[in-house]
């Protein structure tokens, strides 16, 4: 039984969570594991997609992860993640990482980050996800590049299966 959900445009899965990195983040050598910012990646990749189905999700794929620049212990982190579109089931979410010295003022973008999100019933069954409504032209830009991905998402693993 499949539902009409009404489109929600991008703003409402909007998520901003700031951090500041500690020792237990890093390593001997003053720098944030990768694997410290990968989790928050799929942790505000998590919270957007709520935010859009309103229910429950996973994570089931990480299209892109590229770290851009390191994060030092003591910086603090601000995570923005927004989910770019939906599918029947699924949904892209963009996630960006900035990164500021908060003695200093100091800052950059630190990692860039597409993942994609199943959203599924309490049996973990994929469910229907509302679509995406673009409302600027920045937004349906989005919506393009996330089509380009997940095409090119799905001839890969077509292309994989073959061999």
């Amino acid at each position: 039984m499949t539902s009409q959900l009404s489109a929600k445009p991008p703003s409402e899965s909007l998520t901003n969570m700031t951090l500041m990195m500690g020792v237990d983040h890093g390593n001997t050598a003053g720098f944030v594991h990768g694997g410290s910012i990968m989790k928050l990646v799929d942790e505000a990749a998590g919270v957007a997609s709520m935010r859009h189905c309103r229910g429950r999700v996973v994570t089931a794929q990480v299209d892109s992860l590229s770290f851009l620049a390191p994060v030092h212990m003591g910086d603090v982190l601000s995570i923005v993640a927004h989910v770019t579109q939906a599918w029947t089931t699924s949904m892209e979410v963009e996630v960006e990482v900035n990164r500021e010295n908060p003695r200093t003022g100091e800052g950059e973008l630190t990692t860039r980050a597409y993942l994609t999100m199943v959203a599924v019933d309490e049996d973990g069954h994929p469910v229907s996800v509302p679509p995406i409504l673009a409302e600027t032209a920045s937004e349906l830009r989005d919506q393009r590049k996330a089509e380009a991905r997940r095409s090119a998402r799905i001839e890969l693993r077509s292309r994989l299966e073959l061999q």
